[in-house]
C-alpha cells in the first residue's frame, strides 16, 4: 500500500462532528500530495468558514497523518475556494445521509 493511500485512509478515520460521515467521503478534503521524501501535503476545506471545528479539525487532520510511521512531516492547507457543497460528497456518503 502506497503512502497516500495510507494517509486516506487515516482521514478516513475523522468524522465532520456535525455530519456522520468521514471528511474524506464528505469531500472536504481536495488534494494530498505525497513528495519523495515524505512530506505530505493536505488541501482541504470545511463546511462552512464558521464551522465549529474550524481549529480543531485541520489539527486532528494533521496529527492523525503524522502517526503514520513514514510521514516525515504533514504541511496542511486550509483553503475556502472552491466552496464546499453537497455535490462534492462521495455517492457512499449521499447514500449514507439519503440525499
Amino acid at each position: 500500500m502506497d503512502l497516500k493511500h495510507k494517509v486516506i485512509e487515516e482521514i478516513k478515520k475523522i468524522y465532520d462532528p456535525e455530519i456522520p460521515v468521514n471528511i474524506y467521503e464528505l469531500g472536504l478534503i481536495y488534494d494530498i500530495t505525497v513528495d519523495i521524501n515524505n512530506k505530505v501535503y493536505v488541501k482541504m476545506t470545511l463546511t462552512t468558514p464558521n464551522c465549529p471545528v474550524a481549529e480543531s479539525l485541520p489539527n486532528e487532520v494533521k496529527n492523525s497523518i503524522k502517526e503514520i510511521k513514514e510521514v516525515k512531516d504533514v504541511e496542511l492547507d486550509l483553503v475556502w475556494d472552491p466552496p464546499w457543497d453537497k455535490s462534492m460528497m462521495s455517492e457512499a456518503a449521499k447514500l449514507e445521509l439519503n440525499l
